[in-house]
């Protein structure tokens, strides 16, 4: 028996040792030529038109540029952008932590529709849920009277910019959190809670901490959503100049008004913006991917 253990000892081990990556048989040209596609395709259609928007934006030069920026009505675009982040990011970030734990920890009636209803933005148009906020506040809409009795205004106001804001970029955090923390498992916080410390603080001594670089994640991908939304917002904005029009909105009436410098300069705004994110992103990630490596170490351990 022992001679026959022997024997096998071996081959548990190779079975066991992690494989190397064997090289693929395409030929080294065809890998290259793939690398050349891609590389071509980015430059074309990413890195051509992003370098296109900051040439167009500085060709009457910077002191044009900045008459741009800071005309009242480009400020008052980028004051309703912000509005409208700052109030969405926050309340995606409350929903999608709530959301995530529940759908993470517990089982519950009704589990996978919550899912399901969490996914609901990425298959419906951003317009078809701007004309689903018409139907429900529009003056023919079903609390259209009400608040018009009550001088409530809804569309073509802010609220109705942060409201189609929040219903476009609510997935975000939750999407993101949902897998890291069913990943993580509840044992952790089981053990706090058996060691005695209440809920709030298992939360924000056990779970924050284990989730912070995916909730941060997910709050960046919110947040340029946020900004850059154009479908839901053009429906419920009403384009009153300086009033509802955010960025993207502005860059249209500029554009269609062919003073396409002052319209490429706010678009190189919101493409700074994309750069900051993909940068911030980028980091992000591979913060995460740290953070799961060391997970799966100490488990493994």
């Amino acid at each position: 028996m022992s001679a026959v253990l022997e024997k096998l000892e071996p081959a548990k081990a190779a079975a066991q040792a992690p494989r190397k990556a064997t090289n693929t048989l395409e030929p080294g040209w065809v890998r290259y030529a793939l690398i050349a596609v891609a590389l071509l395709f980015l430059t074309l259609f990413l890195f051509v038109p992003l370098v296109a928007v900051f040439a167009e934006a500085l060709k009457n030069g910077w002191d044009t540029y900045k008459e741009s920026i800071f005309d009242p009505d480009a400020l008052a675009a980028i004051k309703l952008t912000l509005i409208a982040a700052v109030i969405s990011v926050p309340l995606n970030l409350v929903f999608g932590v709530a959301a995530s734990w529940a759908i993470a920890k517990f089982d519950f009636r009704g589990k996978s529709l919550l899912l399901t209803l969490i996914d609901l933005p990425f298959s419906v148009s951003p317009v078809i849920a701007g004309l689903m906020y018409v139907l429900m506040f529009g003056s023919q809409g079903w609390f259209g009277p009400w608040l018009m009795e009550h001088d409530i205004k809804i569309l073509f106001a802010v609220p109705g910019i942060v409201l189609a804001t929040v219903f476009i970029t609510f997935p975000f955090v939750a999407r993101e959190l949902v897998p890291l923390m069913q990943a993580q498992g509840s044992e952790e916080e089981e053990a706090a809670l058996v060691l005695g410390a209440s809920g709030w603080a298992t939360f924000r001594r056990v779970t924050l901490p284990n989730i912070k670089w995916g909730l941060l994640y997910g709050v960046i991908l919110c947040n340029a959503r946020a900004m850059g939304e154009f479908g839901a917002v053009s429906v419920v904005s009403g384009h009153i100049r300086g009033e509802t029009n955010t960025m993207p909105l502005q860059v249209e009436i500029l554009y269609n008004e062919y003073n396409f410098t002052a319209a490429f300069a706010i678009a190189s705004l919101l493409a700074l913006l994309a750069l900051v994110t993909l940068a911030v992103k980028s980091f992000i990630e591979w913060r995460l991917h740290q953070a799961r490596k060391a997970n799966i170490t100490e488990q493994s351990a």
